[in-house]
Order: structure tokens, then sequence, then C-alpha cells
């Protein structure tokens, strides 16, 4: 057994004793209490000689002091440490040989057991001095790191430039000569309030507190709510304050002694004395090296757990939504109606509410978001260049990370948007969903319903004739094997007719009962049909042929058909997107224009995922296998279809009585239907020539006053990104970045 003498340099107490374990060997630590005096821990030590100690650790003190790459020699080490580490004398320890190692160790195995805890997060370093290794782990997941030590031990404000990674070389020059003249109890301080108040600013900037624990006890404001914080080891009492302030999680980096507890209830130099007394050959130096080969067969995990239970069962998700057309930008940013349409779309994501109160019925989990907006329509965002919806989408992910999220979902009503988010699922750390799979899914339920609602005496889709237009689009295999599993009577229709033979062939083998024919033409084929799916196609659909009472599934992005179509055809209903009603009490505090507790498939899908716990790219396209996995999903935790949505608007009930009633006169009277679409054609051309004359009155002066403002909007476009870039983030950063 190896005798362990501990000093305290801070703590006033009766020794004591403890047997702890490590890699198998068991330990005898005798704890001693130096009360803050360098002449007693001298005389601990002198009197620790002799007595049969392998190793002295001595707690809350320092032997040289780092910073950045700077390293001093404390003004006391001569006298505690002297020169030690012989066969003939018990070596005396810090920590400092082992915590560098154990910091990097704990933060790659903590990213292990949480992906993406530390991902884009504010660490603010209470203090850096002596924890290198923090971060050097942390740069590699972050590049918002802080340093507390000018607000420690100088009690400077949080001003510009002050706690940057860009001063640090320069201040640690300066002050580390200045910090060696420091006596340790201002170095180390204890766990108590200090003599004067700190700047709150940075602690509330960050979202990662890591360094010495009575350091952030002691200097951080009351409330630490929704903060991590990372420390070597902990006592009872640490935890019960952390616990009590809010903190979120708490990470301890070095391994438990006890076994009593997943939190390293042992400081650095006990740790590294336990090392030390290890070694094979008493001459072996005490180095990093040494100690590594030592641990090469410790199998631990870092102590990590969630301090507010109701926190730990909750997944985290963001979604990217963009408005569908300028109402929705003004109901989620009011003042964006004093910007035209072309300044709006340059706005970098800003934060515009949250989903709260989700839960599966079946398993129980808890789920929460942040909604993100971009300020161009799809219409808008489609005129973009890749690059620009990319950029946006990396910019909404980092921030996403940096609450914890672990999926991001992006909404699907722009192809570019999802072309974008493909390329971004490639990049980002988090996963990235586009929703497309569940948004087929639901769409596909809707139309099945909708279908039979039209009364075109239809009671299952097997009855219906199915017109799929793009079938050799993205998504048009995946349409496709879901109508054909329905046993319907299904053309599809593309201009690649050696493509069409090899789906017609997949489809017939998959589905024997299923009628599948091929065209290229669809115009003969829009009378007869019940159910139009229109896909991404070059195909023309005139809306006036279709058969009275059709329902037409535009799942375009943005819709090509217009609301001056249905207009011409009232009796015809068009789905644009399938509703979903989220399970739980949903809160949500941004307005979508839908119903309480509904929303987009595309969302759902982010949510549905999160629920179940599946972080990962689950659709960056569309495929069968995934569209029938998220049916499976959208079941097992009790997801319900809620409505219709066409264009920009929920249909309601009382819409589609409206146009099934009148599809049943078209179809008993089908001269009524022609004279409408007579009268329809000349009040159009009645009311387009209105528009020309009228906007020809007003052309030149609404141009001329356009581009009056043009210059004066492109010189405030870029405050305006940097604005929304900092709103973007729903806890600003300090002023010294």
């Amino acid at each position: 057994m190896f005798r362990i003498a501990v000093l305290h340099f801070h703590h006033a107490f009766e020794p004591y004793e403890e047997t702890v374990q490590l890699l198998g060997r068991t330990f005898t630590l005798r704890h001693v209490g130096c009360e803050s005096d360098v002449g007693a821990m001298l005389a601990h030590i002198e009197q620790c000689r002799g007595r049969g100690v392998t190793a002295i650790a001595l707690e809350g003190v320092a032997k040289e002091l780092r910073l950045g790459s700077e390293v001093v020699t404390h003004v006391e080490a001569e006298r505690l440490f002297g020169e030690t580490g012989t066969a003939e004398q018990a070596p005396i320890l810090d920590g400092q040989g082992i915590l560098a190692a154990m910091e990097r160790w704990a933060v790659r195995l903590a990213d292990e057991q949480q992906p993406g805890i530390w991902s884009h997060k504010r660490v603010l370093m209470v203090p850096g001095l002596n924890h290198g290794g923090l971060v050097d782990a942390l740069q590699r997941h972050t590049d918002q790191i802080r340093y507390a030590d000018p607000i420690i031990y100088f009690a400077l404000p949080a001003v510009p430039g002050v706690g940057s990674e860009a001063t640090l070389e320069p201040a640690a020059k300066r002050t580390l000569p200045q910090l060696r003249q420091y006596p340790f109890y201002q170095l180390f301080p204890e766990v108590g309030h200090p003599y004067r108040d700190r700047s709150p600013k940075l602690f509330d900037w960050a979202d990662v507190l890591a360094g010495n624990i009575a350091a952030i006890r002691r200097y951080t404001p009351e409330r630490l709510n929704k903060k991590i914080v990372v420390t070597a080891a902990v006592s009872p009492e640490d935890v019960a304050d952390l616990e009590a302030r809010g903190v979120s999680i708490l990470i301890t980096t070095l391994p438990s002694l006890t076994g009593q507890s997943e939190f390293a209830q042992h400081g650095p130099a006990t740790f590294e004395a336990c090392l030390a007394a290890l070694r094979p050959d008493p001459t072996t130096p005490l180095n990093e090296d040494t100690y590594l080969n030592l641990l090469a067969e410790l199998d631990w995990q870092p102590g990590l757990r969630y301090l507010q239970p109701e926190e730990a069962a909750v997944n985290r998700f963001s979604f990217v939504l963009y408005p569908l057309n300028e109402t929705h930008l003004r109901r989620a940013l009011g003042w964006a109606r004093y910007l035209p349409q072309r300044a709006t779309v340059h706005l970098l994501p800003f934060h515009a509410g949250r989903i709260t109160g989700l839960a599966s019925p079946t398993t129980g989990q808890k789920v929460e978001g942040d909604l993100f907006m971009l300020g161009g329509t799809p219409e808008q965002l489609n005129q973009r260049e890749p690059g620009f919806i990319y950029r946006r989408l990396m910019r909404a992910a980092e921030i996403s990370e940096r609450l914890g999220a672990r999926i991001m979902g992006v909404g699907d009503f722009a192809s570019a948007v999802g072309e974008a988010g493909q390329r971004a699922a490639n990049k980002a750390d988090i996963a990235i969903n586009t929703g497309q799979s569940l948004t087929l899914a639901a769409t596909f339920e809707a139309a099945k319903q909708a279908v039979i609602q039209m009364d075109n005496q239809i009671d299952h889709l097997r009855d219906a004739r199915v017109l799929l237009l793009g079938a050799t689009a993205p998504s048009g295999e995946a349409w496709a094997h879901l109508v054909a599993a329905e046993g319907a009577n299904l053309t599809i229709v593309a201009n690649t007719p050696e493509k069409l033979i090899m789906l017609k062939q997949s489809l017939e083998q998959s589905y024997p009962n299923a009628t599948v024919r091929i065209s290229t033409t669809p115009a003969e084929l829009l009378p007869h049909a019940d159910l139009i799916i229109l896909l991404e196609t070059n195909q023309t659909l005139d809306i006036t042929h279709c058969k009275p009472g059709a329902v037409i599934c535009d799942m375009t992005r943005p819709p090509v058909i217009d609301k001056a179509a249905l207009e011409r055809r009232p009796d015809i209903l068009v789905i644009s997107a399938g509703e979903v009603k989220l399970p739980g009490t949903p809160h949500m505090d941004m307005d979508l224009g839908l119903p309480t507790g509904v929303a987009y498939a595309c969302l759902a899908e982010t949510i549905l995922l999160a629920m179940e716990g599946r972080f990962q790219d689950f659709t960056a396209g569309t495929e069968v296998a995934q569209v029938q996995e998220i049916l499976h999903l959208f079941h097992k935790h009790q997801f319900h279809l809620s409505g219709i949505r066409t264009h920009d608007a929920f249909v309601t009930e009382e819409e589609i009585a409206a146009k099934r009633k009148l599809a049943e006169e078209f179809r008993a009277h089908p001269e009524r239907l022609q004279a409408w679409l007579a009268g329809e054609g000349k009040r159009t051309a009645e009311a387009t020539a209105e528009t020309h004359i009228r906007v020809g009155e007003r052309q030149v002066p609404k141009r001329t006053a356009y581009m009056a403002g043009a210059g004066l909007l492109t010189l405030v476009l870029a405050a305006v990104g940097w604005f929304f870039s900092r709103r973007s983030n729903p806890t600003p950063p300090p002023t010294d970045g």
C-alpha cells in the first residue's frame, strides 16, 4: 500500500486519512490543512519526510505559472518544491505534470459521450492560468474562447480587448512577472465573496465556464442558468452550489478515485502523486510521458451530469424557416416593412422564436427547439447562387450548435435551399435534415383524403386515375412507389422515355396489382385524372383542361400553379403540403400562420427525428426507404395529419366543401364549366388590361423613387446585416468580441 501526504494550502481541519484506488492499486491519503500559510505548509512537508510517505501532493499552489506560451516560476517555488524526485526523497507535486493531458483527454471523451457538447460554444476560462490543456482541446471545437484572468486578478472591466485571444500573448508577457509575486491565496482563491465585485458581462456571455472550481464559484454571477462548468474536481458542496445556481451540466476532468461518485473529488496534485508512486523505477522522470505510459491501461470517463434533471430529458433541435411571402416576414420582423424585398433577402439568419412542450406519448421523450429565419421568399432565394444560401445555413448551424441543438432542419419550400441544405450537411458538424421525406409522406396522405373528399365517386385511391408529372425528378421514384403501392391506375410522365421504362418495370415488379402506363405528353390525360402530382418538370399544365373536382399536388418550389390559375378553376383543389399535428402541448412563440399545435411537415420531420434520437443527416434527398421509415416513426410517436395547405394558406373544411359543390355542378352540367371558363377568360383579360394601364400610369414615378433610394439602401445594407448577425444570437456577445 502506498502512503500519500496531501497538504491543502487553504483549508483548516484536523488531519484525517482515507483509502482510494487507482489502476488496481490501493493508496492511503493523509489530508492536512495549512490555513493559507506557506510556512505551515513547509513545516508539514518536513514532518512528512522520513515517515514512509511515497509522495507529497500540494493542493492549491503551483510551482510554475503558465498562460498562453509564457511560463514563469513562482517566487515561493524554491522554498516549497526544492530539488525533489530522487529515490531518497518523496517527490513534491502540484498536479501540473498531468493536468493538461487529462484536460485534453476529458474534452475528447466528453464529446464522445455528448456529441456536439463543445461545438461553437462560447468558452470563458476562469482563469486561463495553468489550464492550457483545456484551451488546446476546446480550440478544436470553437473559436470563441475568452479569458477571465484580467477580471479576476486585476478587476478590469469588460471593455474591448480585455480577455480576448488577440490580447492574450501581449498581456501574458506583461502580467505573469506580476502574478509570480502574488501570494497563492490570490492566485488560487478560496470559495467566498470577492472583496470587489467583478463585471458580469463576460460571465453572462459564456456558455462554458472552465477552470478552477473555487474561482468559478467566487467570481461568477449568482445565476448560472444553462451554463456548462468544467473543472478538475469538485466536492459535494461544490455540486450542491452549482445545482442551486442553475448550472446545466457539470464536467470533471480527472478520474474518480473513490468510485462513490462519477465526479472526481481529489485535485490534480493528489492524482499526480498517486501516479508518481506507481512508477516502477523511482528515478523515472516526473513528466507527462511517464504518466501517460502508466495511464495507458486506465479505463475511465470524465464525470458528466446534468444538474437540472428536467434539462437532461430534453432533446434539442433547430429549424431554419424563410417567409413564404412578405406578410410572413413582417409578422416575424415588424420593421421589415420599411425595407424593399431586395434588401431583406440579404439579412443573416436571425433567431425568430422557440418551440417547447413537445413530448412523445409513446416514449415520453421531450423535445425543444429554436427557430431561425432567412430574409428571402422562395422566389427570391431560388434566384440566388448556391453559395449565398449555403453561407447563411452554415451560420445558422453554428448558432444552433452553440444553443445545444443536435439536429437542424431546413424548410423545403425553395428548391435552392434544399440543395444548399444538402451541401451544408456535408460540411457542418450538426446533423442537417431537409424534411422532404415527411413532406412527401404527409402530402401524399393529404392527397388520398382529398381525392375522396372531392367526391369523384372514389372510395379509395386504387379507384382513382393518377397522373405523375416529372416522374424522373429526384423525388419522382418515391412518389411513384407510394401511388403504386395503393394499387392505383398510374401514368408516369416525363421527357425521358428510357428512364420511364426502367421505372415502370421496377413498379410492376414490386406492385403486381398496380396499373402503370407511360406518357411523354400529358395534355390528353388531364381531363381524366383524379389526382395530378406535379414535380419539378418542364411539362406544361393547363389547369383549364383538368377534370372537375380534380386534386393537384403542386410539389414544385415555388409552386407552378399560382392563385390566378386557381381563380380560373375554383372547383379544383391544389395541395402544396400536408400539415402535421404535433404531440404534447406545444407552445410556439412565433406565428407560422397555422392553427395551434400544427406545424409544416418539414419542421415536423426534424421534431420527429429529435424525438427518436436520430441525430443524423436523415433526409438529404428523397428515397423510398426513407419515406417508409419516417412514416413508421410518424405513427410510433403519434403524430397526426392536421390539414392541407395550398400556397401560403391553410385550407379549411368549408373551402373544400365549396369546391366539392362546384365540382358536382360542373360534372352534372359540363356546359356551365365551359361558360365559366369563357367568362373567366374575359374577366382575366379585362383585369390584365386594367392592370397594365394602372401600372403604366405609375411606372415612372415608382421606378424613379426606387432608384433614388437604391443607393442609400446599398450603403446601409452592410449595417443591417451586421445588426442581424448580432441579433441572431439570443444572448448578445460582449463588446470585446
